[in-house]
């Protein structure tokens, strides 16, 4: 049935916005508030290891994954085994810090990596299963799945605002480990929902093999000078995009010691105010395509960089109280713009200047490069910027933390501008 243009009937867009607004309250019930509730269980040096996690398994599990809902498991029912496992052990950690005396890093590391090993495959084979659905209904999941994805960030939002004002025993979920209990229930609840979602037929033997599943033939780019320079700054630009996941919630945590701002809105609900960041995130998806036609990816790159920038800096100025949460305020809102410009104007570039063979694995490598490689390097390196001027400081200096994120990202907006020379796109779609 034909709706407003759509050929995907309206239960059929119904029962996916359900799965991808479930999908992404999974990931919001944990990923902006994990890192406080770790530092306030004397963990805070150790937050890059729980985020570097999202990196690490970004290398090889999507496309593992992928390839096995290709060739061997309808990807409805994968995506269904990988939330069991993947809420199986998110939930294991949250009865493990419930009811241990002091939580370790050693137990909780293992059962939050092992959730995030299964859960990260999940975005991928929750877009998979849904362009299936809406190809099996006739549809264009180009044109009808953006609409859909967006309910992903509504849960996302949702989620995060649950686990900023509700409270446990008296805690807020934010700084309980219910938050984790939270999301591994949710996982558990979409491992059911996902069996009921219409078969996605296996391509046999006809299914990506593990060298185009891991995108190998579009290493082949980096012999082009100018993909090669592109795939570089992805691992550049990749190194900011989990920093202030991990630590932001953390920052704002921090004002709870100081009695003038510990009942600030800011610190009690910080969740709250960095749930601004998604709602930026989702009004600027839709301006990435008309900036892309009219200003070119290198000034659209350029407005990402400089959005980082500032986002960064604006964290460095900001304090919970007036006049300084309007800057924490500007932050957020400036986020849209330094992650939907970049990832989302990235993966048209890359789509617009490689040849159509290779579409496929290209895509992959470019969330390899930034998603994984870059992601990872960033946690890694930011977690020993924060050792030496917040978790391992005799006084805690978070302004000049940020300071450092805000430099490195502006030495690289000045090497983006000399280096990346833009030029006509090669393969445009017509």
């Amino acid at each position: 049935m034909r709706v407003n243009g759509f050929k995907t009937s309206v239960s059929t867009r119904l029962r996916l916005v359900t799965l991808v607004f479930i999908e992404y309250a999974v990931w919001g019930a944990y990923l902006i508030s994990v890192g406080r509730f770790l530092a306030q269980n004397g963990l805070g040096s150790q937050i890059k290891w729980f985020f570097a996690a999202n990196g690490i398994v970004s290398l090889f599990m999507p496309a593992l994954m992928g390839m096995v809902a290709d060739r061997y498991i309808q990807a409805q029912r994968l995506l269904s085994l990988c939330h069991l496992l993947a809420g199986g052990f998110m939930l294991a950690a949250g009865l493990y810090c419930m009811n241990a005396e002091s939580v370790m890093f050693g137990t909780l590391y293992p059962l939050y990596f092992m959730s995030i090993l299964f859960f990260m495959p999940t975005v991928a084979l929750t877009n998979s299963v849904s362009y299936s659905i809406i190809g099996r209904d006739g549809g264009d999941p180009v044109k009808e799945y953006p609409p859909i994805r967006l309910f992903g960030t509504v849960g996302f939002i949702v989620s995060m605002l649950t686990v900023n004002f509700v409270t446990v025993n008296g805690v807020s979920m934010q700084d309980s480990y219910t938050q984790l209990i939270l999301s591994g229930i949710l996982s558990l609840i979409l491992c059911i929902y996902a069996l009921t979602l219409p078969s996605c037929p296996t391509q046999g033997s006809r299914g990506r093999t593990l060298t185009e599943a891991f995108g190998i033939r579009a290493f082949g780019l980096f012999r082009q000078r100018r993909m090669a320079i592109f795939f570089g700054f992805c691992i550049l630009m990749g190194t900011a995009l989990q920093i202030t996941n991990g630590y932001a919630n953390t920052f704002l945590g921090s004002f709870a010691s100081d009695p003038a701002l510990s009942n600030a809105f800011a610190v009690k609900n910080s969740n709250a105010l960095l749930s601004l960041s998604q709602v930026s995130e989702t009004l600027c998806f839709l301006l990435v395509p008309f900036c892309m036609k009219r200003f070119g990816i290198k000034k659209v790159m350029i407005m990402s960089m400089t959005a980082w920038v500032l986002r960064f800096g604006l964290f460095a100025m900001g304090t919970p109280d007036m006049p300084g949460v309007l800057l924490l305020i500007l932050s957020c809102i400036l986020y849209g713009i330094a992650f939907d410009f970049y990832n989302i104007a990235g993966s048209l570039f890359v789509e617009q200047n490689v040849e159509p063979g290779i579409r496929a694995s290209a895509q992959g490598l470019f969330m390899m490069m930034s998603n994984g490689v870059g992601a990872t390097l960033g946690m890694m390196g930011a977690g020993k910027v924060m050792d030496r001027f917040v978790f391992r400081a005799d006084v805690p200096d978070w302004s000049s933390a940020w300071y450092v994120f805000a430099v490195y990202m502006a030495v690289v907006l000045v090497l983006f501008i000399f280096f990346f020379k833009e030029k006509d796109s090669l393969y445009s779609r017509v």
